[in-house]
C-alpha cells in the first residue's frame, strides 16, 4: 500500500504542470512554445479590447490565486488594471520582486521615452512605449527569458525548457528572416496611425509614421487636428492609415474619404482579429497589411 501511494505521489509530481498567467495573448503563445506540456497557461486580457484597460473580473482573481508564475508585458502597460487584481488575489509569490513574477520589458530596447511626464503631453508612459509586442523581433529575446524563468520555477525540467527554446529559436528565426525579406519592398513608406501603437514594427521595417489621428496619446481627435492631418497627408501623398481594433474607427474612415488613403486594420495582439491565433499568423498579418 505504501509503495503504491509513493508511486502515485511521484507520478503526480512528475506530471504536475507549472501554472502560468500572462497578461496578454502573445506572451501566452510564447510561454506555450517554450513550456510545452509542462505548463498550463492562462491569459488575463481579452485581445480584442484595449490593453490599457481590462475589467478586473472575479474569474481573473481566482486564476491569479493559484498561479505559480505571472508574466507581464511591463513598461506600465498593465498599470491601470493589474495591481487591483493582484491585491485581491492575495498570492504573494507572484508579486513584483518575487520568484513567481516576470516582467519581459527588461529585454526590450525601449523607444519613445519622454523627457518629462505631464498630462500636458497626454497619456504618456514614463518607461517608454510599451507596445513592443507587435514587433516580431522581440519574440526570441522574450522566449529565452521565459525559458530561463521556467527553469528556475521548475528546475527538474530545466533541460527541457532549454531544448524547447532552442527548437523554437531555430524555427522562428527562419520565419523572421522571411518576413524581413518580404517587407523590403515597403522600406521608406510613409503612413499615419491612430495611436503610437506600431512604432516598434515600423522602425524594424523602415516605415515612417508622419502623424497620429490622436493629437496626443490617449486624447480623442479634435476637428482642428483632423483637418490639419488631412492637409498634411495630401501634401505628402500618404495613402495608408493604420487603425487598431479598439479605438473608434469613424475618424480614420473620414480622413480616408478626404485623402484617398486606405484604412488598414492592424492587430495589436494574437487573436485581436480573425486568423491571428498563432504567433506566425499574427506577425504575418501585420506585415501583410503594412505592405499592401
Amino acid at each position: 500500500m505504501k509503495i503504491l501511494l509513493l508511486i502515485l505521489l511521484t507520478a503526480i509530481t512528475l506530471f504536475a504542470q507549472v501554472r502560468v498567467a500572462t497578461t496578454y495573448a502573445y506572451l501566452g503563445k510564447i510561454t506555450q512554445r517554450v513550456g510545452g506540456d509542462l505548463v498550463k497557461v492562462d491569459v488575463l486580457a481579452n485581445p480584442k479590447l484595449d490593453p490599457h484597460f481590462i475589467t478586473p473580473k472575479p474569474s481573473l482573481i481566482a486564476k491569479l490565486r493559484r498561479e505559480d508564475l505571472l508574466i507581464i508585458n511591463g513598461a506600465q502597460l498593465e498599470i491601470g488594471w493589474l495591481p487591483p487584481l493582484l491585491n485581491s488575489a492575495n498570492n504573494a509569490n507572484i508579486h513584483s520582486g518575487q520568484k513567481g513574477f516576470l516582467d519581459v520589458s527588461g529585454v526590450v530596447n525601449m523607444t519613445d521615452k519622454p523627457s518629462s511626464v505631464s498630462r500636458t503631453f497626454g497619456d504618456v508612459h514614463p518607461d517608454g512605449n510599451p507596445h513592443f509586442g507587435v514587433d516580431v523581433n522581440v519574440v526570441l529575446p522574450i522566449a529565452q527569458l521565459i525559458s530561463m524563468k521556467l527553469a528556475l520555477i521548475d528546475p527538474q525540467n530545466a533541460d527541457t525548457y532549454k531544448a524547447n527554446y532552442t527548437n523554437f529559436q531555430n524555427d522562428f528565426s527562419k520565419f523572421i528572416q522571411e518576413l524581413k525579406h518580404k517587407m523590403l519592398s515597403c522600406k521608406n513608406r510613409e503612413i499615419v496611425q491612430y495611436h503610437k501603437l506600431f512604432n516598434y514594427v515600423l522602425k524594424s521595417y523602415d516605415i515612417k509614421s508622419i502623424g497620429t489621428i490622436e493629437p496626443l496619446p490617449g486624447i480623442s481627435p479634435s476637428s482642428k487636428h483632423t483637418i490639419e492631418l488631412i492637409s498634411k497627408m495630401k501634401k505628402a501623398e500618404i495613402k495608408t492609415i493604420l487603425q487598431d481594433v479598439y479605438h473608434e474607427k469613424r475618424t480614420a474612415k473620414f480622413i480616408a474619404s478626404k485623402t484617398g488613403a486606405r484604412v488598414a486594420i492592424i492587430p495589436h495582439d494574437v487573436g485581436a482579429v480573425d486568423g491571428t491565433d498563432s504567433l506566425e499568423s499574427f506577425y504575418a498579418l501585420i506585415a501583410k497589411r503594412l505592405c499592401q
